[in-house]
């Protein structure tokens, strides 16, 4: 039960680390395919980062909350609730932070009434929050059968109160109208859509609970078997049902990350799990090691703290101001990571998709400098 899957922290320091590449690119319009997300309906490799990070989370909790249990329900209740409501307030921070910005030239306060409310952090904070409670007081075929319910429960919502005939789409989901315009506010939501529509708001936060619950499930399984031949093999074959099972489903309940989809969690804790058997199988079995995952241990050992500085990094360098020539008769300004791209990176290449990807590679190089020193100064940072 004490066993130590270095595979996990290879795996959850690949998923930081990709997190942070897909989003630092060098410009937005120039990008590969497979490094943005899909346009409504689909699963492009950057779709899966996210659900990889709940699954993660669920993956760490198997190690977690046996021992809160011990610890007695007291100990239990602090952990949670503090580590809930300090990842939330980081990612609220995040919206918000430098707390300035420019305004014909001037730097002026960011004011609350047009701070984003909901983002990547508040979902892992609320989705760790529901799902520590469920797998510390249910038995685990409750536990199944919670997130059973709460899947198709999520599915029979967005058709019922959805537009009829067109329940899944950016204007027939019922999330938006009818839940978070009302309890969050239009001002506080994501705008990315052209419209106000939030991908991580409160109506699309029941599936991805279960994402956590079944990386915790994935864990708990693999503490129980060990580093066996059985663990990877069956650990294989269920991410094949699972992959099975979101893609037919998917005909009738379409895979989409932007409403979180309950078959988007079938199908990404599918893929999850795939990855997470075969670097198992080449790691804990065949004791295979390449510098690749040396690299991505180093993320994972400060795995939140990194992704808020990849976060907050640019919003702070956003307010440095360096003349870039006369726009339309008006003095136009780069900022120290746009004048990198600007002149280091885009020069380059004829083909500015790989200017960009340079970009994105330089900027988690320029992570992993500093999680490395820290790794190798034993700084870890807990949350």
């Amino acid at each position: 039960m004490k066993e130590r899957f270095y595979s996990l922290d290879v795996f959850r320091g690949a998923t930081v680390a990709l997190m942070i590449m897909v989003n630092n690119p060098g410009s937005w319009t120039h990008i590969y395919a497979p490094l943005d997300h899909a346009k409504w309906v689909g699963c492009t490799a950057t779709d899966l980062v996210f659900p990889f990070f709940l699954f993660v989370v669920g993956n760490a909790m198997a190690f977690v909350i046996p021992r809160l249990r011990e610890a007695g329900r007291t100990a239990f209740l602090k952990k949670v609730i503090q580590r809930s409501l300090l990842i939330f307030a980081i990612g609220l921070f995040l919206n918000w932070c430098p707390f300035i910005e420019w305004q014909n030239n001037i730097l002026v306060f960011k004011p609350w009434q047009e701070v984003r409310i909901f983002g990547v952090l508040q979902r892992i904070a609320v989705a760790y929050f529901f799902a520590s409670f469920i797998v510390y007081f249910f038995k685990r075929k409750t536990v199944i059968a919670i997130g059973v319910v709460l899947l198709l429960g999520y599915w029979w919502l967005c058709y019922v109160l959805g537009t009829p005939g067109d329940p899944y789409s950016l204007h027939g989901w019922f999330g938006t109208q009818m839940v978070d315009m009302k309890l969050i506010g239009a001002n506080h939501m994501y705008r990315g859509e052209g419209v106000v529509f939030d991908p991580e708001g409160i109506a699309s936060s029941l599936a991805p609970i279960v994402q956590v619950i079944i990386g915790y499930l994935t864990g708990m399984f693999i503490r129980e078997k060990g580093k066996s031949y059985e663990m990877v093999t069956k650990l294989f074959v269920a991410s094949a049902i699972l992959l099975f099972i979101g893609a037919f489903w998917g005909q009738f309940f379409p895979i989409s990350k932007k409403i979180w989809t309950s078959t988007f969690v079938i199908y990404s804790s599918g893929m999850a799990m795939l990855i997470l058997s075969v670097i198992m199988y080449f790691i804990e079995l065949q004791h295979k090691h390449t510098l690749l995952d040396k690299f991505f241990n180093v993320f994972g050992k400060n795995p939140l703290f990194i992704f808020f500085l990849s976060g907050f990094l640019p919003r702070v360098l956003w307010l440095i101001r360096i003349p870039n020539g006369m726009v339309k008769g008006q003095q136009s300004f780069l900022n120290p990571l746009s004048w990198f791209y600007e002149n280091i990176c885009r020069p380059l290449f004829s083909n500015e998709n790989n200017s960009s990807l340079l970009y994105a590679f330089c900027f988690i190089v320029f992570m992993w400098v500093i999680v490395y020193f820290m790794d190798k100064k034993k700084i870890y940072i807990k949350v």
